[in-house]
This record gives structure tokens, C-alpha cells and sequence, in this order.
């Protein structure tokens, strides 16, 4: 079994790769510095708020929850930091390669990069779905995110939402790894 990192969760390690992941083409290198980011999300699903990994770690047993975890920062991602907040690693190398976009093929994206706002449209069809979002970049520390996806699943229309806060920490990751937004796989069990 395999899992892809949380929607929301991507987005919020590579700046834009709600859109990005799906894209077919490369966009220029977003305008943030490398290093260590706190990232804070809302994720909302027909209207719904989506509890955040967060809440959903702290529901598992205790070695499940540690082998995520474990799992999670092993990919760049550190959740220690409480519901909504995260950690992540992001290289200069990994932004100016497009390694940060992921792998996905089966989307068309159409950015605008001008200026200190990037807007994007998506258009994928597995699952069929249209996502419309914007990253706003106040500085080289500090950016936000939005994005909505209308996407077509057995035969019903849902209607996700996004945002995203996120600030730099510093130039030194310490001991996290750089972000992976590769498939991840599970834990193996004890």
C-alpha cells in the first residue's frame, strides 16, 4: 500500500504544489529563501472543516502516531509543532530543480508568476477535478496560500478549500531532511 502526502500538506511544503505537483510544466523558482519553514494550514471539504494531521495523529495509538511521525520527518515534514503547524525543510537546490512540483502527469496547469502574486488553473483528469489558487508572497520569508478544487468523485461533486500561512525559521534545518513530496510509504508493521 501507498500513500501521497495530504493534499493541503504538500502545498504547504513546496509553496505551490497544489498546483504545481499537477503541472506539466515548470514554473521559475518561487521567491523564498531556503531553510526551515513553519507552515500552518485550514482544510475545509464541502464545507466542512478537515481536521489537520495533527488531530488525526493525536487519534492513533501511540506507535502508530510515532512511526507517522518518524515516517513523516524522514520526507521533510516535521509535525511536532501542534494541530495546524508544521515544520519543513526546503533547499535552494530542491526549489530551483522543480523537484518541489512532484510527478503527476495527468493534470494541465496554466500559472501567472508575475509579481509577488502566482495564480494558478489546474485541470486533471484522474480525479476529474478544476483547482483555481494564488500564493501570495509578502517577502522572502513569508507567504500565504488559497486554493479550491472542484473535483468529480463516484459521481458526486465535492468542493475543497485551502490556506495556508508560512514563515521562515532560518537558513539551518537542523537535523530535518530536506521536503520529499514523492509518494510516501506507510510504516512497516511491528
Amino acid at each position: 500500500m501507498r500513500i501521497r502526502l495530504p493534499r493541503g500538506l504538500s502545498l504547504a511544503g513546496v509553496v505551490l504544489a497544489c498546483a504545481a505537483a499537477q503541472a506539466q510544466s515548470t514554473p521559475p523558482s518561487p521567491p523564498i529563501k531556503p531553510g526551515l519553514w513553519q507552515v500552518q494550514t485550514e482544510n475545509e471539504s464541502d464545507g466542512k472543516k478537515v481536521p489537520d494531521m495533527g488531530v488525526q495523529l493525536k487519534n492513533m495509538s501511540p506507535e502508530m502516531r510515532k512511526r507517522m511521525e518518524d515516517n513523516m520527518k524522514q520526507h521533510g515534514i516535521d509535525m511536532s509543532g501542534g494541530p495546524g503547524q508544521m515544520k519543513m525543510c526546503m533547499t535552494r537546490e530542491s526549489l530551483d530543480s522543480g523537484r518541489w512540483q512532484g510527478q503527476q502527469t495527468r493534470c494541465k496547469t496554466d500559472f501567472n508568476t508575475g509579481g509577488s502574486v502566482w495564480k494558478w488553473h489546474s485541470t486533471c483528469d484522474q480525479p476529474p477535478s478544476v483547482t483555481d489558487g494564488e500564493a501570495a508572497f509578502a517577502s522572502a520569508e513569508a507567504y500565504t496560500v488559497k486554493s479550491s478544487t472542484a473535483m468529480t468523485m463516484q459521481g458526486k461533486q465535492h468542493l475543497s478549500k485551502m490556506s495556508l500561512n508560512a514563515k521562515w525559521l532560518g537558513a539551518d534545518c537542523g537535523d530535518l531532511k530536506p521536503i520529499s513530496p514523492q509518494t510516501l510509504k506507510p510504516p512497516a508493521k511491528p
